[in-house]
């Protein structure tokens, strides 16, 4: 089943939205349950303030703790908020007391007998103005409940009140449990004689809470609906922005697949997907560079291949025609061209057999140098007959490495050939060596011509000559020092291409040197 990349963005946007909203609501329910709890509690602690100072005093008067009953501890205290509850509901009902009149001053008899008249007071003086009405009581205690509740309810007030002595040692009400508690002092003759606790509920039981949770909850599908849209409207616009490089990216991946090399991508974005876009690029070049040389390789080993055959085919029809005799000089020039036809296959296959890591190697520890320089004295008549100089400098202190010495013979051997063949005569070969750390650098200088500098980094190439001064008028098929550069590196050298201070051109040889 195939889902498109703006389907994954818009579920991978949406849930991201539903989680935070998620989180959002239930740290929100949390601290409103916190708060709420918290709130409910003081509310409590301010409904025992009655029942603390009327401890306070009792205690006081009995001068500690011993009027509360020795039995039944758990249910005094909802007795005591009970008898409490009931005082002040008596207080709130009894009528209130007659005014009492006014004394009036008696006065003296005069010595006529007459009562002299009281004085009028002044108009200006008032009756004084009533007393301020009391400050409205607390809510009322709730009904005591002894009853034990179902799980679904919060306990009750008379159910979480808890008195403790100044020790913190239980006195009476609830015992204390897993729930926290708050507290408050019970203050007599100005010390702490105790404590009035009240746990606090698993949850709250004001109404206010549960209204604003109601509420919250309420919202919620319209934050879902909003969540879906805002999710769609993202998705939309971030796929816009991803699919049409992705588009462009596939549509290359096809028209590679079909072949066509020469494809390119637009590299106009700094993220990743424009990174992409440019190792693409590289890739497809990198593939029309294979294939060029892949043709090339073809072409050429096609052209190499023809040569000596045609010639082997002009010779035997000059022979089967009359032209020619049958004579030794005839049969000999044919197998030269059947040995050249031969070396050129079983360089091919040898680099073939490279290309795919199958050469038949059988490394061991040998003497490089001894090795090379034997090498050396067997091209020595050849060169002398070709009017080169050999130069053999003095053995290194240590040049024993771990290589194929048939390997290395073919390498040396090829690496001489290249220079009696390409060396004008008059010059000089030299073959040195060089200790560098825990290298071995085995060097084969040659004299003029020189190697121009563009054609030193493809000397290592299939079927390449430089055509300037070392041409193809000496021979070869210009598969010597590309075969020599693979046998090296399966062996875990280097062979690399340099000028030479004589003039022609530097092959060094590169091996790490065995411990001692």
């Amino acid at each position: 089943m195939k889902i498109s990349i703006g389907l994954r963005l818009f579920a991978s946007v949406l849930l991201a939205i539903l989680a935070v909203t998620a989180s959002a609501v239930f740290l929100l329910r949390q601290n409103v349950l916190e708060s709420f709890s918290d709130y409910a509690v003081q509310i409590e602690l301010d409904r025992l303030e009655e029942v603390g100072t009327d401890l306070a005093r009792r205690h006081a008067r009995h001068g500690g703790w011993g009027f509360i009953p020795g039995t039944d501890k758990r249910a005094w205290i909802a007795a005591e908020l009970a008898r409490l509850q009931g005082e002040r509901e008596a207080r709130a009902h009894a009528p209130p007391p007659p005014p009492a009149a006014a004394p009036q001053a008696v006065q003296p008899a005069s010595a006529a007998g007459v009562v002299p008249a009281v004085p009028a007071l002044p108009a200006a003086a008032a009756p004084p103005a009533p007393p301020a009405p009391p400050a409205p009581p607390l809510p009322p205690l709730p009904p005591p409940s002894l009853a034990g509740t179902s799980p679904d309810e919060a306990p009750s007030l008379q159910q979480r009140v808890t008195l403790f002595d100044a020790g913190g040692a239980w006195l009476a009400g609830s015992q204390p449990g897993a729930l926290p508690l708050a507290r408050r002092a019970i203050v007599a003759d100005g010390r702490t004689v105790g404590y009035l606790a009240v746990a606090r509920t698993a949850r709250p039981t004001d109404a206010l809470a549960y209204a604003f949770l109601q509420q919250l909850r309420a919202s919620l599908w319209p934050i879902a609906a909003a969540g879906v849209i805002l999710s769609a409207l993202a998705a939309t616009l971030l796929a816009a922005h991803f699919r049409r490089p992705i588009g462009r990216l596939a549509a290359g991946a096809r028209a590679l697949a079909k072949g066509r090399f020469e494809t390119r991508l637009p590299q106009d974005r700094s993220d990743e997907l424009g990174e992409l876009a440019g190792h693409f690029n590289m890739l497809a070049e990198r593939l029309a560079s294979l294939e060029s040389a892949r043709r090339q390789w073809v072409a050429d080993t096609s052209h190499e291949l023809r040569t000596p055959l045609a010639v082997l085919r002009a010779q035997l029809e000059a022979v089967q025609d009359g032209v020619r005799r049958p004579d030794a000089a005839h049969f000999e020039a044919m197998l030269r061209q059947v040995l050249a036809l031969n070396k050129l296959i079983d360089e091919l296959y040898a680099l073939a057999r490279a290309d795919v890591g199958a050469l038949d190697l059988q490394p061991e520890p040998l003497d490089l140098w001894l090795l090379a320089a034997q090498e050396a004295q067997a091209f020595g008549e050849r060169l002398a007959g070709a009017g080169l100089a050999l130069e053999v400098a003095a053995a290194p202190l240590r040049a024993r490495v771990t290589a194929d010495p048939d390997r290395m013979r073919q390498v040396l051997r090829n690496l001489f050939e290249n220079s009696l063949r390409y060396t004008s005569a008059g010059g000089r070969v030299a073959l040195s060596a060089q200790i560098d750390a825990d290298w071995l650098h085995l060097t084969i200088d040659d004299s003029a011509p020189g190697v121009p500098d563009a054609a030193l980094a493809r000397l290592g190439e299939r079927f390449y000559r430089v055509e300037a001064s070392r041409s193809r008028a000496g021979g070869g098929a210009g598969l010597g020092l590309a075969l020599c550069l693979r046998l090296v590196e399966a062996q875990g050298g280097r062979l690399t291409f340099t000028h030479s201070p004589l003039g022609g051109l530097r092959a060094t040889l590169s091996f790490t040197l065995d411990k001692p």
